[in-house]
């Protein structure tokens, strides 16, 4: 049951199409998956359907099908992602080299998007205010193999006064009311009121304002929403437009979306396969900017080369970070780190153990290939067994990366006759039976 408070502004709202929308409640929900270009040549899975118009690697799925329960999910080759919310990142239309910000970046669908279309090329800033989102943000980074990201737990307000000026292109996914997915979460039902409506607008428009601070002059800012409420969407545009005249809205080429006011486009339920999405582009106008510092880094420590030389691991453009004893690979463009609440500062590369160095999970996501490597079939005993946390029988020594269909998935060390098990304990499945 939808709020009758809700329907009736629809009602208003949508005119002679409120039938065509409220028939769209009845359909069954399109789900769909994005492919991840990190990982190589996508793969071809009997459950992956028709194309999602506006992503090139987005596709919809049979929804009898559970893709996150494979081995390819748990490898980055996919992410589960509504294909609506596929469409403010083609907007945004992010380019390998770029400094980029995904501002409210949780769970981080929109983030790893945006790492695929930026090749691993550039900088990208992934953040969320809220600490457990942020975590879950971050693994969801390691898992799609990202290694040009920064990922921060900061307000945007802090965010603004470090990095001023500094983005090319900046997302802001702002937290709303979720009208758009009513159909998809109870919870949006349940939890909606007027009231809400408002109060996501006021504070949609504290983030707007934080992030015309980081889009450098010349730079490009998208800002969406799941909802179909004027006062979260064109309102809260054109207020923001009244208060920075440094800001013009910008035209994009999107046919596949209704368009609006101010460079504004809406994702109805009636009009294509996906829920309710709404999405502005707006170009910040030429002027001066601010000089952010850049992180320093360091060299790597000869206890990486001891491990990765063997392994003929080759690291791309970057600078070497240590956290306590985590060894990170940062991107060449990456800010100063003083005064940011960080949880993933690049690449992780291992942990220092004494005089060792214990490559990290992310590290294995990330490489596509070492010549100390064995790959088994998806659905074959070995990677079960690897995923329940087993042993795998092997003649290798030494480190080595397990791979499924050639797709990297984690750990191992063997030792001439069996391969010890380094999949994460947290990401273990339990042993069926």
């Amino acid at each position: 049951m939808l709020p009758q408070e809700f329907l009736s502004r629809m009602e208003r709202q949508l005119g002679g199409e409120y039938g065509d929308f409220l028939r769209s409640f009845q359909r069954p929900r399109a789900v769909a998956l994005r492919f991840n270009p990190l990982k190589g040549e996508k793969p071809t899975l009997p459950f992956v359907r028709e194309p999602v118009p506006w992503e090139p690697m987005g596709f919809y799925y049979d929804p009898a099908f559970r893709p996150g329960t494979h081995v390819y999910h748990d490898s980055g080759v996919y992410y589960l992602q509504e294909a609506s919310a596929m469409a403010p990142v083609a907007l945004l239309d992010p380019q390998p080299g770029e400094k980029v910000c995904d501002l409210c970046a949780a769970p981080g669908g929109k983030s790893t998007q945006i790492a695929g279309r930026m090749g691993a090329e550039g900088f990208l800033l992934c953040n969320e205010i809220h600490p457990a989102r942020a975590k879950v943000l971050s693994r969801n980074i390691e898992r799609l193999g990202v290694s040009n990201a920064l990922v921060t737990n900061e307000t945007p307000e802090n965010l603004a006064k470090r990095v001023p000026d500094f983005f090319d292109r900046v997302l802001v996914d702002a937290p709303c009311s979720g009208e758009g997915m009513f159909r998809k979460e109870e919870a949006a039902v349940t939890d909606w009121s007027q009231e809400t409506v408002e109060l996501c607008a006021r504070r949609q428009r504290q983030i707007l304002n934080s992030a015309a601070r980081l889009v450098r002059p010349g730079g490009r800012l998208v800002y969406s929403t799941c909802t179909f409420a004027p006062e979260e969407d064109e309102k809260t545009v054109a207020a923001f437009l009244e208060d920075h005249p440094d800001f013009a809205p910008e035209p994009v080429e999107a046919p596949w979306f209704t368009p609006g006011e101010n460079a504004s486009y809406r994702m109805w339920p009636h009009k294509l396969l996906g829920e309710g999405h709404f999405a502005a582009v707006l170009r910040r106008l030429e002027g001066d900017r601010e000089a952010v510092p850049l992180e320093k880094g360091g060299k790597l420590p000869k206890l990486w080369e001891d491990f990765a030389g063997p392994l003929h691991i080759g690291l791309p453009q970057g600078k070497a970070v240590l956290f306590g004893q985590q060894l990170y690979w940062a991107p060449t463009q990456m800010p100063e780190l003083k005064g940011l609440r960080v949880l993933r500062p690049g690449l992780e590369l291992g942990s220092i153990k004494g005089s060792r160095l214990e490559p990290a999970h992310a590290l294995a996501l990330w490489l596509a290939d070492c010549p100390s490597s064995v790959s088994f079939p998806a659905e074959s005993a070995q990677i079960s067994a690897y995923l329940h946390g087993d042993v795998i029988s092997s003649g290798q020594k030494g480190w080595c990366l397990v791979r499924a269909d050639g797709y990297s998935l984690g750990w191992a060390k063997g030792d001439g006759r069996q391969l010890k098990n380094h999949y994460p304990k947290g990401l273990r499945r339990l042993a069926q039976g």
